[in-house]
């Protein structure tokens, strides 16, 4: 028994140190994407397939590996995957071109892909019920602390080597350690093999996956509606869900005749799951507003750009207590009363972004509020869903439901960020209407000398009428002002108006995603009888 628990401990550390590890990356690199780009010659737009091409891995390794983990064993696949995420990483490091950087980073996101689907699996597959959550919520912990502090570990490391490379240099000595314990303390699980691996599956689902994620990562936010039109959009959304369509005849055909399906089509004819995957696209969508809050506390709080990223660290240390916590009344009170207490707790936390918001001490408050909330659904409600009542396929189920918190986590930044777009959109006609008033306010507040009033009375004419200057036209204005105070004063008011501006598009992304934590908070209460049902029966 002491041997058991002891190899149980074992193997969800070496399991957490992995899901740390492989989430951290994909925020880690967004420290340093400038100067990676700087570094090969290329554009920023090129630049950002490093970043595409990871997502477009994930997604793709992640139901494959939930599969194969299922019929060749979780400690084996774990240990592929680690190796293959450090191979990779070292091939990044190493990269003599921007090319040979673009297939190392694919490389690293296959083995990365499939870390926590494997945990997660091995958790729901070894351990008792009644301990699951707080195993599940300290991955999903884990998985959620890591996403938010990438950057901030990224920026660090950055200052410290002054390269790049150390960024994926480092990954190395930590998967040789958990490849090496993982050889030494992981005990084999799997579930029983029914037939051969489907191959053709597999490879209409990679191709359906690859179709969907590159189409939504080419829709553009400002014009959501009009970019769905566009040639490199559309036809791959479209080609996407044709196979998937042809995959699902196929897979239920191969069910039928006793095959071993890589999608888990019988799971998808149960409601309960159903109402889970779609718990799962929710979710995604909502951890996907936490990309923005360093730009938030920037361009609205005013935080100086180089220490934004640090004002993440609240929300991230709440997501990791609220995974915990979210665990913890999982084991007490089932994973339903969780969903409704994130969904309650989240649209609390994100109401109060743009409607309370006024000093950095009610950015933190807001920020621990939306933190728990979505901690809560990071671990352990939604995996103990997926697979109740399984007694086998564990990991494919865990999968498609990572899946869709990916497509999620892709299609919702793209939405929130054409709300900020729309908001800074707003700010010629904003000069026009509140920049008088504005000025005013801070001249009455500010103690300007007489050859400063003179000198404002002397070019009041201009920014009487600055409905006629763009933001950039009245900055290029202010520096020809010779009195220091006045020039103080007119850029504070400038400031100001590109804050109101700024307010407006968060303001739009924060109410978003109150509304999508709404909708797990109505989700869970529809899924309440509906789960019920279902374990009766």
């Amino acid at each position: 028994m002491t041997n058991t628990k002891s190899s149980q401990m074992w193997a969800i550390t070496l399991f957490a140190l992995g899901v740390f590890m492989a989430a951290l990356d994909n925020g880690i690199i967004s420290a340093a994407l400038t100067t990676i780009n700087s570094s090969f010659g290329v554009e920023a737009n090129w630049g950002a397939w490093g970043v595409t091409l990871y997502t477009l891995g994930l997604a793709i390794s992640v139901p494959i590996v939930g599969k194969l983990s299922d019929r060749y064993g979780r400690k084996k696949l774990f240990i592929v995957e680690i190796a293959l995420f450090g191979i990779g990483s070292l091939l990044v490091a190493l990269s003599p071109n921007f090319a040979f950087y673009l297939i190392s980073r694919f490389i690293q996101a296959m083995g990365g892909g499939g870390i926590f689907i494997i945990g997660t699996s091995y958790v729901v597959s070894t351990l008792p019920p009644e301990k699951q959550g707080k195993a599940l919520g300290m991955l999903g912990g884990m998985n959620g602390i890591a996403a938010v502090l990438g950057p901030n570990i990224g920026s660090v490391i950055l200052d410290l080597t002054g390269s790049w490379h150390w960024l994926f240099l480092i990954n190395v000595p930590i998967a040789i350690f958990l490849v090496i314990m993982g050889f030494a303390k992981l005990e084999e699980t799997k579930d029983p093999a029914s037939g051969k691996l489907d191959m053709t599956g597999t490879v209409l689902l990679s191709l359906a996956i690859l179709g969907i994620m590159y189409g939504l990562t080419n829709i553009e936010g400002v014009n959501f509606f009009h970019s769905i039109l566009e040639t490199d959009v559309y036809p791959y959304l479209l080609a996407g869900i044709a196979l998937l369509a042809i995959l699902y005849f196929y897979e239920t055909r191969l069910e039928h005749h006793g095959g071993d399906p890589i999608l888990p089509v019988a799971l998808m004819r149960q409601p309960t799951y159903l109402l889970t995957l779609l718990l799962g696209l929710f979710s995604g969508a909502m951890l996907a507003a936490m990309i923005f809050i360093p730009a938030f506390s920037e361009q609205v709080l005013g935080i100086e750009s180089e220490h934004a990223g640090y004002w993440m660290t609240p929300l991230a240390l709440a997501a990791g207590i609220g995974a915990a916590v979210g665990g913890a009344l999982v084991d007490k009170r089932g994973p339903i009363l969780a969903i409704i207490f994130s969904g309650v707790v989240a649209a609390i936390g994100f109401m109060l972004f743009p409607g309370w918001i006024e000093a950095k001490w009610q950015f933190v408050i807001a920020s621990v509020i939306a933190g728990v909330g979505m901690g809560v659904l990071l671990g352990a409600p939604l995996n103990i869903l997926a697979t109740e009542k399984l007694l086998e396929n564990k990991g494919t189920a865990l999968a498609s439901l990572s899946l869709v918190r990916t497509i999620g986590m892709t299609i919702a930044p793209t939405i929130y960020a054409g709300f900020i777009a729309r908001g800074f959109s707003e700010i010629p006609s904003l000069f026009k209407t509140d920049f008088q008033s504005v000025l005013q306010n801070n001249v009455q507040d500010a103690d300007l000398s007489g050859d400063a009033i003179a000198e404002l009375a002397q070019i009041g004419g201009q920014f009487a009428s600055g409905s006629e200057f763009s933001q950039q036209q009245m900055i290029d204005a202010v520096q020809n002002i010779q009195d220091p105070t006045l020039k103080e004063v007119i850029m504070k008011s400038v400031n100001e108006v590109t804050s109101i501006a700024a307010q407006n598009g968060y303001g739009g992304l924060f109410y978003s995603a109150v509304v999508i934590a709404i909708c797990i908070f109505i989700v869970g209460i529809i899924l309440k009888p509906v789960r019920k049902k279902s374990l009766q029966s």
